[in-house]
């Protein structure tokens, strides 16, 4: 999970029964004020009229209410936002429309079945990831927001052995801050992984970073090495721009030493095969 810190069942709870107090709140204002209107025109609407009005009224405060909100507000609904959590994908990413979407609609099994609230209760005791059925189907977790904390020190990424000149080329001006969070998160967890998530989140990772600075990774060129120069290429460019990150010359952990993908074979590392370093290029 990288440095994402999973939400407690508990947070969880308060911040559903807040949501849930301003959503039924809205809702009875909402029909008060359908009332009021039909009341002052002294216009009374079929019955099939107002009945298909107060279902979309319910639909839209209950199923849209979080879709709506957790795609705007960057994963986090009123109640969220009071306890501090939010809605990421499972590889920390901001969630889509498409996430708000699936979690609202699977909230009529998790929380609208009797007795409500079980289903996801349960869930979120019995996964690994603490997920409800909604974060399953979207491939979403919720997390605690970050806070400053030792594993947020200052670290510095110097360009890989022998990748310099390419480092140099990477164009990384449209990279903002939560986009080298990712890549900077990935690259001090890569060795706690498994070497299939190692390869795969990498592979997640690389795409869309990618797609940002340019250019793919080169042909040949393992996903986590080109994570690393774009760490350390996104680091120079902010060094020059005067942002208050850390020279050299301070002590920073090793890089860890990329996994690589299937039929490429790996390049021995300058020095002690122990020095966890990334393989020059031929």
């Amino acid at each position: 999970m990288l440095e994402l810190r999973l939400a407690t069942l508990g947070s969880r709870v308060l911040a559903i029964l807040l949501d849930l107090t301003i959503q039924l709140t809205a809702l009875v204002l909402l029909l008060l004020g359908l009332a009021g209107v039909s009341a002052a025109t002294s216009a009374s609407l079929p019955g099939w009229v107002a009945a298909v009005i107060v279902t979309f009224l319910v639909f839209l405060v209950i199923f849209g209410y979080p879709a709506i909100l957790e795609t705007l507000w960057n994963g986090k609904t009123v109640g969220k936002r009071v306890l501090g959590i939010r809605v990421v994908t499972t590889e920390g990413a901001p969630i889509r429309f498409r996430h708000a979407a699936i979690r609202s609609a699977l909230m009529l099994v998790d929380f609208f079945i009797p007795p409500g609230g079980l289903v996801a209760c349960i869930s979120v005791l019995v996964t690994r990831d603490d997920q409800r059925l909604g974060d399953l189907a979207a491939g979403t977790i919720v997390v605690h927001e970050r806070t400053a904390n030792p594993s947020a020190a200052p670290v510095w990424f110097p360009a890989p052995w022998g990748y310099e000149p390419y480092t140099a080329t990477l164009d990384v001006a449209a990279l903002d801050a939560e986009d080298y969070e990712l890549v900077r998160s990935y690259l001090l967890r890569a060795n706690t992984l498994t070497p299939g998530a190692r390869i795969q989140i990498a592979g997640r990772l690389a795409r869309p970073i990618g797609r940002l600075v340019h250019q793919l990774p080169p042909p040949g060129m393992p996903d986590e090495l080109f994570l690393a120069c774009v760490a350390a290429a996104y680091q120079q460019r902010s060094r020059s721009l005067a942002s208050p990150l850390p020279s050299p010359s301070e002590p920073s952990p090793s890089l860890p030493a990329p996994v690589l993908v299937p039929d490429v074979a790996p390049t021995p590392a300058p020095g002690d095969a122990g020095d966890g370093g990334f393989a020059p290029p031929r």
